[in-house]
């Protein structure tokens, strides 16, 4: 890991702004403006609780790792990228499928171009990480032929993604089943 240069933030800057774009043009077309602004909270907290312990677990994979403070608020700071990420995929496939809660109807099909879609974001991502000298991998990273990048990394961002829309969206259907319970 290399010392963090100002211009890797354009990148998040941009990405931040236009997530809060599509978050005010998707809660505008919510019923329930708490329900989907909660449902979108739940998904921030567990993009970075989930990729949080993903970056921690595979620091081994890359050159000169420590669990030392400096390389673990890089993960902190690499998992906080990563949820813009995970909120991006997200609100791009609500405006696709023209619904806030589109996971609610999650099929085969659009799991596997979710996936493919978050497959292919990492590895441009890698590649521009990889080539501008950010990081770069131990001899125990197996690396996906052709593309040249990590296979933790890409499968990180094969995986996670639908696995934190499907428990945040089953959390907040727990949350207003018990809600309507109680009333």
């Amino acid at each position: 890991m290399n010392t963090i240069k100002p211009l890797i933030f354009l990148i998040p800057v941009i990405t931040f702004l236009i997530i809060i774009i599509l978050y005010f043009n998707l809660l505008k077309k919510v019923q329930n403006k708490a329900v989907f602004t909660r449902f979108v909270l739940t998904l921030l907290i567990l993009a970075f609780a989930f990729n949080f312990a993903w970056e921690i677990i595979q620091l081994p994979l890359y050159k000169d790792y420590a669990f030392d403070i400096r390389h673990v608020s890089f993960c902190a700071l690499a998992s906080l990228a990563d949820v813009m990420m995970v909120l991006l995929i997200y609100f791009v496939f609500a405006k696709i499928y023209k619904s806030p809660f589109w996971i609610k109807g999650l099929t085969f099909e659009k799991a596997l171009f979710i996936t493919f879609t978050g497959g292919i974001g990492a590895a441009l991502s890698e590649m521009r990480h990889l080539s501008k000298g950010d990081w770069s991998y131990s001899s125990y990273m197996p690396v996906v032929p052709i593309i040249h990048v990590g296979l933790s990394p890409l499968l990180q961002f094969m995986l996670l993604p639908l696995l934190i829309y499907f428990v945040s969206f089953s959390i907040l259907s727990r949350f207003e089943n018990n809600n309507k319970n109680k009333n």
